[in-house]
């Protein structure tokens, strides 16, 4: 359900980016906002959902956002992100690159909302789909090492680059670097 809301704005979104840019510009924003939305994916999940406060409130609040989803990784609610913190979030980065680009801002956020589609598929693929194609075991192996393995490591879901490029892709049989314990943000 959530994915459809995201799915179905995909082509409005489209429909802002529309005369804002010619061709070349329009590829080169929407697919530079695909890029960026898979190192948000890795920074988010690495620095914002495995962050470890002082503070109990905070620590409550992280366990809200993501820790729940560690603590039963396989219900299907639990692993996408719901629209009353998507829709806002989403809007606030639309804003931020209309801001920084202009109207051709727009087609940046296309391609980061395609990614993010994508990312909301295959998370939720890797843990009620079997995923039997080469690419799609793939993916589904190095998200389950993070849930069954080590917590610490594979961050990123559809940016797999990001964990190898940030050493934090678990391969059996070796240590992965630790994150750095944070206080604050």
């Amino acid at each position: 359900m959530f994915i459809a809301l995201w799915a179905v704005s995909l082509p409005l979104i489209a429909l802002a980016a529309r005369g804002t840019a010619s061709f070349g510009p329009a590829i080169l924003l929407f697919l530079a906002g695909g890029v960026l939305w898979t190192l948000t994916e890795y920074a988010l999940h690495r620095y914002v959902f495995h962050w470890q406060p002082a503070s109990t409130r905070l620590a409550e609040a992280v366990f809200v956002m993501h820790g729940n989803h560690h603590a039963v990784p396989n219900d299907p609610l639990r692993n996408l992100m719901p629209p009353i913190v998507s829709l806002p979030v989403g809007g606030l980065i639309w804003a931020i690159m209309l801001a920084a680009i202009g109207p051709a801002g727009s087609w940046m956020f296309l391609g980061f909302m395609v990614g993010y589609v994508t990312y909301d598929l295959v998370h939720y693929a890797c843990h009620q789909w079997p995923m039997k194609g080469r690419l799609a075991r793939a993916l589904k192996t190095h998200h389950m090492r993070h849930h069954h393995h080590h917590e610490a490591g594979n961050f990123a879901i559809t940016g797999m680059m990001w964990d190898r490029l940030l050493r934090t892709r678990i391969v059996p049989g070796r240590d992965v670097k630790q994150p750095a314990r944070h206080s604050s943000l």
